[in-house]
């Protein structure tokens, strides 16, 4: 980070992290494990209760019986109490903040992470099985293990190491969910998969179809991750506070890009207010923990620098004033535990307390002549008030001593409504280093008050001072996650190219095809071009090709038994040239999604009339132009007719696969 100087505007962005390891953490392995079993057992819990009451609700509606309803009017009360009582322990939990902080001597302020979203196990067997066997006509017993490997990856993902290989794990997921999505997901078919994951904030579980609800979840998931590790740190030290701005600002970029990229959510906790929220939180969090690296550095205490530290500290104070609105309203008022409310209160007292003492003590402490740059800071370091006009002479000493004391005394006062606050919270009173950091503020102040005494009549009068404009020299930026960092591999790259080969694309059944020549005969009677997959160009009329089936635009996806999805034109040559006189083809003709026939081709206009090359030896004829031809373009000798038809064209769109690859994660 590079250092606070003058007026400049300072950027903190996220740095990279090249050492990623990929991990799973059991979940009763740390404490934070075990707070997240307990919030595990809740959520199961309050499924269950939600399913009775909504049964009881049904019924209650169903049933004429009046004594049958009053008894069902009974049960509903004592489930709807249990409920509430569920919902509550949750919230204790969601504000157990002191399990997330680092164990250091020197007293710190709490931070806010986010606990992780839970979900059910799912088993990808027999939807993906049945799926490949029928959109995709292959052996299912092919890709057990891909599977299997699918199934262990998102049963690790559900617990997640709370460092960088646990992010790069969720990471990896949610890149291979891409391929998953284009492989097996598409809107005419129901796989019968059901994506159920629990709100991190109020524990209602949420159901979906839809594969972006588990994205959305995971990007959640890393995103708490990335607070929980901001937390963590040690910022008693210069890294420490280095690596939870970076934390913070990376989770407020994953919120800030959920809100973005996914309507129509669910659960509460993937809403735009929560998420709106939370981005604001993490922001808030980052820019304190700028500010305690602010008044690490003791060396300097001079007014200027003191001016600046309190206008720093009053930004971080409106920064919480405006999210404890925000809690306390009614959009986000029942979504987030109370203590988080409280907490920002806290905050928001003791920022504006410290704001007040750094004034104080530059003022008390200065006792030179000052200077023109500290008279400008100072004539600007009040908020105007339209019923108090009055501004302070600070050239006398004794007057500056005097607004030094009524600075003091405001910090004090602040300092007492902040403890008052923090001893209202049940919840914040489990935090002791929140009480010991609160406790030597105000004994800070309360030691240079005595010194006060030494050098001021105490019969003047207390001047009232105004409030301190918030000013900042630190602007965050946020950055989308860079998704690009973490690679996946297809891992049901065995079905054949991407790009024809996925959920959305129709062929019809693999049929085999076996050519046979005589010695005399120079070739079977057919062209292929393009690779991945090879596609037969032309079909020669009255050919031993066309008597055995073989049709313009059919792909080659195996050649005696032999894997020819990926396979390049070269390399189908060699095949077909080693086969001799007698060959088996596999192949497919594509379709579009009403039945109709499908080609692949490229740009209008472009002739078949390319030169072709033909060898006796492999018997069938190659076109040497690497330019891929529209299918049913023929060109023979009998015509130079073309008839075009291609309603597989691009229409002016890219195979997102070929282009940025981050546009292939955005959803909505």
């Amino acid at each position: 980070m590079k250092r606070f100087e003058g007026a400049k505007l300072l950027f903190w962005t996220p740095v990279k992290d090249k050492t990623l390891k990929q991990g799973a953490d059991p979940l009763a392995a740390t404490c934070r494990g075990k707070l997240q079993i307990q919030r595990a057992k809740l959520n199961q819990e309050i499924n269950y209760q939600t399913m009775m009451r909504n049964g009881a609700e049904k019924l209650y509606k169903a049933t004429t019986n009046k004594k049958l309803k009053e008894t069902i009017a009974l049960e509903l009360s004592f489930v709807n109490s249990s409920l509430q009582l569920l919902k509550e322990q949750l919230a204790d939990l969601n504000s157990s903040v002191q399990l997330y902080q680092n164990n250091s001597s020197v007293p710190t302020m709490p931070m806010v992470p986010l606990g992780l979203k839970e979900t059910k196990e799912i088993d990808f067997k027999e939807p993906f099985k049945d799926f490949i066997l029928e959109h995709y006509s292959e052996d299912d017993s092919r890709f057990d293990t891909a599977i299997q490997q699918l199934n262990k990856i998102r049963q690790g993902v559900r617990t997640p190491s709370r460092d960088a290989s646990g992010v790069k794990m969720l990471f990896h997921y949610y890149n291979l969910l891409y391929y998953i999505d284009k492989r097996f997901f598409a809107s005419h078919r129901n796989l019968g998969l059901h994506f159920e994951w629990f709100d991190s904030l109020t524990g209602l579980p949420s159901m979906q179809k839809s594969i972006a609800f588990e994205k959305a979840s995971i990007l959640f998931n890393i995103a708490a991750v990335y607070t929980q590790i901001g937390a963590k740190q040690d910022r008693s030290k210069s890294e420490g506070m280095d690596s939870a701005v970076d934390n913070f600002l990376r989770g407020a970029g994953v919120f800030h890009f959920l809100k973005q990229n996914f309507s129509n959510p669910p659960s509460t906790d993937l809403s735009p207010d929560v998420l709106d929220m939370l981005t604001d939180l993490m922001l808030a969090q980052a820019r304190e923990c700028l500010f305690e690296k602010l008044i690490s550095d003791t060396e300097k205490r001079k007014l200027q620098h003191c001016l600046d530290i309190a206008q720093e500290a009053s930004q971080v104070s409106e920064v919480y004033k405006q999210l404890y609105k925000c809690l306390n309203s009614k959009a986000i008022k029942d979504r987030v535990p109370s203590s988080w409310g409280g907490l920002m209160h806290v905050k928001m007292e003791y920022y504006t307390s410290l704001a007040h003492y750094y004034v104080a003590l530059g003022l008390i402490t200065h006792t030179d002549e000052l200077s023109r740059t500290a008279q400008d800071k100072l004539e600007h370091l009040h908020v105007d008030s339209k019923n108090n006009e009055r501004k302070f002479l600070t050239q006398n000493t004794n007057d500056r001593l005097r607004l030094g004391r009524a600075h003091l005394l405001q910090s004090l006062s602040t300092h007492e409504e902040c403890l008052r606050t923090y001893r209202m919270c049940r919840q914040l009173q489990l935090i002791d280093s929140l009480h010991d950091l609160l406790v030597r503020a105000n004994d800070k102040s309360l030691n240079l008050m005595s010194r006060l005494r030494e050098d001021i009549d105490q019969f003047q009068e207390v001047c009232e001072p105004l409030p301190i404009r918030a000013s900042t020299k630190f602007q965050l930026k946020l950055t989308d996650p860079d998704l690009s960092q973490y690679k996946a591999n297809d891992l049901f790259k065995a079905l054949g190219p991407l790009k024809f080969f996925s959920a959305k694309r129709h062929w019809t059944a693999a049929r085999i095809v076996e050519l046979k020549k005589s010695s005399d005969e120079v070739s079977f009677g057919f062209s292929v071009k393009d690779d991945s997959p090879v596609v037969v160009t032309r079909v020669e009329i009255g050919g031993i090709a066309e008597g055995c089936g073989l049709k313009e635009g059919d792909y080659i996806t195996a050649v005696n038994d032999s894997d020819t999805k990926w396979t390049s034109h070269e390399e189908m040559a060699e095949l077909i040239k080693a086969a001799g006189n007698c060959i088996c083809l596999k192949v497919v003709t594509p379709m579009n999604w009403k039945g109709g026939l499908h080609a692949r081709g490229t740009a209008a206009g472009m002739s078949m009339c390319s030169k072709s090359t033909s060898s006796s030896s492999s018997g069938f004829s190659s076109s040497s132009s690497r330019n891929p031809s529209p299918v049913g373009s023929v060109c023979s000798k009998e015509s130079d007719k073309r008839n075009s038809w291609n309603p597989f064209r691009r229409r002016g769109s890219k195979d997102p696969l070929e282009s940025s690859y981050i546009s292939n994660v955005l959803y909505r």
